[in-house]
């Protein structure tokens, strides 16, 4: 089953009120923040790391990027490095590389997620592909993944 719709269904049987777009195809966080004029704060990007030998998902706002120093911390490593897409592209298979949503709980990942990104209302994220993206309430997310919340972004 494509992620795209494993998601959709798996929003729906949580009856979780959402919004799927489509637009132009954009490769970063940031553009397509802008493509869809929403603000950066309120786009969560995906960023998949090794902790100590095993991946995990952390997410933040297109607006910031990982500090492994402080991630080390929240998620009690020794060692965290950023994953390459060589290494987890295989972790994704129904998802375009790079555009996977922050759902590690779908992956059985463990899932981070900074507190900056908990201060917006609705968020904005990939629905598995370059051309899709989904708006929902932040609590809803938060709801269902269930991640760990942390301080582990700073401000690009």
């Amino acid at each position: 089953m494509p992620l795209k719709k494993q998601l959709r269904d798996f929003l729906d049987e949580h009856r979780v009120k959402y919004v799927l777009m489509s637009h132009s195809r954009a490769y970063t966080a940031q553009e397509l923040a802008a493509t869809l004029h929403v603000p950066g704060k309120n786009f969560a990007k995906a960023v998949i790391l090794n902790a100590d030998g095993c991946y995990v998902m952390a997410v933040l706002p297109a607006t910031h990027r990982v500090n492994l120093e402080r991630f080390r911390d929240v998620c009690s490593a020794r060692e965290v490095n950023l994953a390459t897409e060589d290494e987890f592209a295989g972790l994704f298979p129904q998802c375009e590389l790079g555009a996977m949503p922050p759902f590690g709980n779908l992956y059985d990942m463990p899932t981070y997620v900074d507190q900056t990104l908990a201060e917006a209302e609705d968020i904005y994220f990939n629905a598995a592909s370059h051309s899709e993206v989904i708006r929902m309430a932040f609590a809803d997310y938060q709801r269902l993944v269930q991640p760990v919340m942390g301080r582990f972004a700073d401000h690009l």
